[in-house]
């Protein structure tokens, strides 16, 4: 009698938690022959509870080309003893076919041993995964074909809008003065558009190569990169007496040419933007957290507006004239492109008119590795 009330008890505990199981539940023998079927195996398959039970779980919902792996899966599980998850196409009673994730264990109930499978229907999942694919396979050619854009129109340009600055440069040495005061301000706008429009050519060449041109990322010492940047910064540095002064840096797994470029654009627009009351002070340093590096460069310069942190990092974003500033607005976009080739982050912190600390993050080269 005690025996009977807990074997009735534990079987009532069971059907509870079978019928209220978010996935379908299915109880198979051995030989694949279904003797348990929940109210969502129902929902899933389409097929009630008593249309299911003493038939082969096989020949009902399984697609007749995957019986034989099916079995060699019942029988792996049965032999090692161990649960598997697997996705398997599946069969709905109105016959059309769809994805499911399917997680079965051998199980030892009171005297009974049987298969129990927890189905769950993954078509939703896959069909997003689909989606996201064809989103990156789309993105990646969008990125593609405007990298191959950008190089061949730059390098297409190149030539004729090199012939146009010679030849305006030319006229403004040999007739300036004999042509007018309008004349001669009209070759200045000739001359400084055609300046323009070549850095302008170079900087978007430097942009389009950083991907298809970046060399693989190498162990580097970042205080050589770091160097290299300030002896190619040395005339402007000199000439706008500013202050620069460099902390420990690591050695990183990086693009060492890009990580140069990095640095000598960040001090480069310390050094422009610069606070003329006062001796231009910048300071370059790293530190360690247990999955990146994070670098900085901060200075003392004129600082910058919070509502324009992320605007700056845009390509062609600008915050002044170019009479006030010289520039093509494309650097600080090329060292954000450069940081998260790197698997890196880059942002800002400033307060207007009392300077800016650039910060970008590249993670530990053990953490690369995995």
């Amino acid at each position: 009698m005690h025996k009977a009330a807990i074997s009735t008890d534990s079987t009532q505990r069971y059907r509870k938690i079978i019928e209220t199981a978010v996935d379908a539940f299915i109880a198979m023998d051995s030989n694949s022959v279904i003797t348990d079927w929940n109210q969502q195996a129902e929902a899933t398959f389409g097929w009630s509870r008593p249309e299911v039970l003493g038939k082969s779980f096989s020949e009902l919902v399984i697609p007749e080309r995957y019986w034989d792996a099916h079995s060699e899966s019942l029988q792996r599980v049965l032999a090692t003893g161990e649960g598997q998850r697997i996705e398997i196409i599946v069969l709905h009673q109105d016959k059309y076919e769809f994805p499911v994730e399917l997680a079965i264990s051998p199980i030892q109930w009171d005297e009974t041993f049987f298969f129990a499978a927890f189905v769950r229907d993954v078509t939703a999942r896959k069909e997003e995964q689909q989606k996201l694919a064809l989103k990156v396979e789309e993105l990646a050619r969008s990125n593609a074909d405007l990298e191959v854009f950008a190089y061949v129109a730059s390098h297409d340009l190149q030539e004729p809008l090199r012939m146009v600055a010679s030849y305006t440069q030319l006229l403004a040495r040999r007739y300036k003065g004999e042509l007018g005061a309008e004349a001669d301000e009209f070759i200045g706008f000739a001359v400084d558009g055609a300046t323009r429009m070549q850095q302008l050519i170079q900087d978007l060449l430097s942009y389009s190569r950083l991907t298809t041109r970046g060399k693989t990322p190498c162990f580097t010492l970042a205080d050589a990169s770091c160097r290299t940047a300030l002896e190619n910064l040395q005339e402007s540095i000199k000439t706008s007496n500013t202050l620069v002064s460099v902390g420990p840096l690591p050695a990183v797994l990086a693009d060492p040419t890009q990580l140069t470029q990095l640095f000598q654009n960040l001090i480069g627009n310390a050094i422009k933007y610069r606070d003329d009351k006062r001796t231009p002070e910048i300071h370059v340093g790293a530190i360690s957290t247990e999955n990146e590096w994070i670098f900085s460069v901060q200075d003392n310069g004129i600082g910058i507006e919070p509502q324009y942190f992320d605007r700056i990092f845009q390509m062609f974003q600008r915050l002044h004239t170019r009479t006030e500033y010289s520039g093509t607005g494309i650097g600080l976009a090329i060292c954000r492109r450069i940081v998260e080739r790197h698997g890196g982050r880059i942002w800002v912190e400033s307060e207007y008119g009392r300077g800016s600390r650039f910060v970008f993050s590249i993670p530990r080269a053990e953490r690369m590795k995995k």
